[in-house]
């Protein structure tokens, strides 16, 4: 190789790249905390009750699924920095497939163990879940879950998060041609569209072509195309993490007010439904949970702005079993799951589990998570790799000074930082 010639995977992207940014353990712990909200969720015990959206029209699958997507975009760009784009379509892949593996497994737990359970009639909590199953028959509802097409309650989050994975590498494939900008207002359309019922009529349009006659509820409650926006600005954000030029803290602080504003007064009106017993009437449709309604979007964009804002108060709160958690998120989930239909197994015929067996069952269900954590986290957490250092560049690399803040975290807390120049399709 000439001197200044610079390696295959080096050319296929811009070398504009500051320091690399570390990994921000803050954010994994961010992330297993989403992970505990959503077990307290789902569990059927007194918890769910106050944890089932207490900031807003604002729950924990949206703060997930964009934690999610912005790792993902970060670790796989910085991959295709390392090694170009096609071992890292390779890895995203495996990735993709090991998590369709885990929700293999799910499925099979449900069908070898939750099936014969539910099917003896006094476990409605279990049986319901399991509606099409039993209407549909064993041959189809097996074969439709495993293609994805059906998706039961509580094994719906997977298979968007499997199916957001195939289209991740297309997505950072057309980024190096296409501006993001592009890519964005498309998202945004797909989601705008879906707002008015876009997911109904390409079902309608599906079902005639495809010999299957499975109802849109039997899905998955999330409306996939309106999520996918939140996936695509997770990603792009993941992506301008990856190349250091993130300064979303001066993003954060110009829109201070309008968040302060807007998480407050909806937080409100949430605690006064609640408190009431009201309804949003024809407006619920602007708060909507599983077609990511323009309100409710608007509100997780508040809160997220804040939570960056109160990020040096939040830093201490960085325990480490949140890190472990966080950092070993989809197997955790996968593990959450199990304990759900142990609970509804547990629950019966009763509208609430005892005292004694809702503690029971947050102990046995919080201490599975954490051991699945400690033994899954390193793993996943050595998967981000650093990118390497431009070769053409004949000068070498300044001297190092031990007192140099962090580039990441100047970047999130200061907003005098300069930005460098942006890349081509910014």
């Amino acid at each position: 190789m000439r001197r200044n010639e610079k390696p295959p995977a080096l050319t296929r992207y811009p070398t504009h790249m500051q320091q690399p940014s570390p990994r921000r353990i803050e954010l994994d712990a961010l992330r297993g905390l989403m992970l505990v909200w959503i077990t307290c969720t789902h569990l059927p015990t007194i918890a769910s009750t106050y944890v089932n959206q207490p900031f807003g029209f604002v729950s924990a699958a949206e703060g997930f699924i964009f934690l999610s997507a912005l790792f993902t975009g970060r670790i796989y760009y910085r991959l295709a920095q390392h090694d170009g784009y096609r071992p890292m379509t390779l890895k995203l892949w495996a990735r993709t497939l090991r998590l369709y593996l885990y929700h293999g497994l799910l499925l099979a737990f449900v069908f070898l163990v939750a099936v014969p359970i539910a099917s003896r009639g006094d476990r409605p909590g279990l049986h319901n879940l399991l509606n099409f199953y039993f209407n549909a028959g064993a041959r189809r509802a097996v074969t439709e879950a495993f293609l994805l097409i059906y998706r039961p309650p509580l094994l719906d989050i997977l298979p968007m998060y499997i199916i957001f994975l195939v289209f991740t590498s297309a997505a950072l494939l057309v980024a190096r041609t296409v501006p993001w900008k592009t890519i964005l207002a498309t998202a945004f359309v797909i989601w705008l569209m879906a707002q008015f019922g876009f997911r109904a009529h390409e079902h309608a349009i599906v079902s005639k072509i495809i010999p299957t006659r499975i109802p849109l509820n039997e899905m998955g409650s999330f409306d996939l195309w309106a999520w996918q926006f939140l996936w695509i600005a997770g990603i792009y954000l993941g992506v301008r993490w990856g190349r250091g030029d993130l300064n979303i803290g001066a993003w954060a602080n110009r829109l201070t007010i309008p968040s302060i504003v807007v998480a407050a007064a909806l937080f409100e009106l949430r605690r006064a439904l609640a408190n009431t017993g009201g309804d949003l009437g024809s407006f619920e449709g602007l708060f909507d949970k599983w077609h990511l309604g323009p309100i409710r979007l608007m509100n997780f964009a508040a809160v997220a702005i804040l939570l960056i804002l109160l990020q040096p108060v939040l830093k201490p709160l960085a325990f480490r079993p949140l890190v472990w958690l966080g950092q070993a998120s989809l197997q955790v989930f996968c593990v959450h799951l199990l304990f759900c239909f142990a609970g509804l197994t547990l629950l019966g015929n009763a509208s609430m589990l005892s005292g004694a067996k809702q503690v029971g069952l947050l102990a046995a269900t919080f201490t599975a998570m954490l051991i699945t954590a400690k033994l899954f986290s390193k793993t996943e957490a050595k998967q981000e790799r650093q990118p390497k250092i431009d070769p053409s560049n004949d000068a070498p690399p300044p001297p190092r000074s031990t007192v140099a803040p962090d580039p990441v975290h100047a970047a999130l807390t200061s907003t005098a930082s300069p930005l460098t120049a942006a890349a081509p399709g910014d």
